[in-house]
Order: structure tokens, then C-alpha cells, then sequence
């Protein structure tokens, strides 16, 4: 999830009071406009927006990631602003995989802000699949349509108040439809 939060912390603040809901989050990066001695040392202060950051990421079962290189994020083209760590990336919780990210200064062509890369390996994984077929307009297609008409009628809909109870109805639906 790339994030761009304004001075005002706006995206922050969207994403603590909906309880934003996203399963299996790898990444969490962007410019979050936080500038905080969490994540740069120099900086004096510590921040309470921070906190609500911190508290966001752990809600998707992510961590602030360390760069391999500690440098400014954002360079300021005003002399007498000094350059930042704003932009961020957090990872997936203990991963071994995902550890660490580095920033790239000498990237950032005409942007005050440098670009943060992270590899991410991708495990080729064989998946056991089989196909069965029906022959069209055969007396085993209609007798199966029949079946999976009947297994919708009898899918209690009034129950979908959220995605746990949805996901519920799915599976039950998938088991029968695999059952005939």
C-alpha cells in the first residue's frame, strides 16, 4: 500500500477512524510527513502522530522497517530548512524475507524526494491442479446445474451483516458446488 499523508496527516487520520480492513499487507510506503526521532535520529522530537502511525502499521501486522542506508528521504532546496526522513516503509512482521529497504539519493532527478526500493523474492511454487468436464447439453450438465441452482436456493442470505459472515456463505456454497 503506497500512502501519501499531507501536513495535516489526512490519510493518517482516514485510516485510524474507518479501521481500514486489508488482509495480508506486504508493505505499507510513502510520504507520511511525520517528522519524528523514531526515524531520525538527528531530529530532536518525538511525535504523538507518530504513535497513531505505529499503532495503524501493528493493526496490519507490520513493522518500521530499518534502510540498510540511514540518509534523508526528502532534500530541501531551501537553505535554511534542513533535508528529512519522511518517507517510510513498513514491513511485513517478522519476515525474514522482507527486512530491509535502502533509499537511493542519487536517484531522485528533479524530485526533492529520493526513491526506497526493496526486493521482494518470489518463490516459483507448483500448484496440483486437476479439470474435470461436463459434456454440454449431456444429462450429467443439466442434473449439475440443477444441483447448484438447488445449493443457492438454499444459501441463507439474510445472515451478510460482514465480510467473516460473507466468506462463511462463500465457503458453504464452494463445498456443495465441489460435493456435486
Amino acid at each position: 500500500m503506497n500512502v501519501y499523508s499531507n501536513s495535516s496527516h489526512s490519510a493518517l487520520k482516514y485510516l485510524k477512524d474507518t479501521e481500514a480492513n486489508v488482509c495480508n499487507l506486504l508493505i505499507m510506503t510513502g510520504d507520511f510527513n511525520i517528522w519524528d526521532s523514531l526515524w531520525n535520529l538527528p531530529f530532536p522530537h518525538h511525535s504523538t502522530i507518530s504513535n497513531d502511525l505505529i499503532i495503524i502499521a501493528d493493526l496490519f501486522n507490520l513493522d518500521l522497517s530499518i534502510p540498510t542506508n540511514q540518509v534523508p528521504t526528502r532534500y530541501s532546496d531551501n537553505s535554511n530548512d534542513s533535508n528529512s526522513v519522511i518517507d517510510l516503509m513498513f514491513l511485513q512482521s517478522r519476515s525474514l524475507e522482507l527486512n530491509n529497504y535502502s533509499i537511493h539519493p542519487d536517484w531522485c532527478l528533479i524530485s526533492d524526494h529520493t526513491p526506497l526500493t526493496i526486493t521482494i523474492p518470489i518463490v516459483e511454487e507448483n500448484v496440483n491442479s486437476s479439470k474435470h468436464s461436463i459434456v454440454k447439453n449431456s444429462k450429467e450438465e443439466v442434473a449439475f446445474i440443477k444441483d447448484v441452482i438447488t445449493s443457492i436456493k438454499g444459501l441463507d442470505m439474510s445472515i451478510l451483516h460482514d465480510i467473516n459472515r460473507l466468506e462463511n456463505v462463500v465457503n458453504t456454497f464452494a463445498y456443495h458446488v465441489e460435493c456435486t
